[in-house]
C-alpha cells in the first residue's frame, strides 16, 4: 500500500495522519506532508502511525530527515500510535530521544 497522508492544523500544533508504509517509496509523500504542516507555522509537528503497516529502515531515515528538517526551523516532533514493534524501534535507534513518543488514547 502506498503512503497517504492528511494533514489537521490547531493551535500551533500540525498532526499529520500517515497511512500506508513508509519504505523507500514515501520519500514524496513525507515531503508533501511536511509541507502542507509547515504552511501553518506550528511549533509541534506530530506523526500519526496509527495507520502505518510498516516501516523498513529506508523508512526510519526518512523519518530521520523530517526531523531534522522540523528541528532546524525550531519545531519539536511527536509520534503518535505506535505499535509496540515500531516504539521498540524508535527507543533502540534512539530516535526516542528527539521524537516525543505520546501514547495512544
Amino acid at each position: 500500500m502506498t503512503l497517504v497522508h492528511e494533514v489537521r492544523q490547531d493551535n500551533g500544533t500540525a498532526t499529520v495522519r500517515l497511512e500506508g508504509r513508509i519504505d523507500r517509496e514515501a520519500l514524496s509523500t513525507l515531503d508533501a506532508a511536511y509541507a502542507a504542516a509547515a504552511a501553518g507555522a506550528p511549533s509541534v509537528l506530530v506523526l500519526d502511525f496509527t495507520a502505518v503497516d510498516y516501516i523498513n529502515s529506508t523508512g526510519i531515515a526518512l523519518i530521520v530527515g523530517l526531523l531534522g528538517k522540523a528541528r532546524s526551523q525550531g519545531r519539536s516532533m511527536r509520534a503518535l500510535g505506535l505499535s509496540e514493534h515500531y516504539r521498540h524501534i524508535f527507543e533502540i535507534t534512539r530516535l526516542s530521544d528527539f521524537i516525543e513518543i505520546v501514547p495512544t488514547p
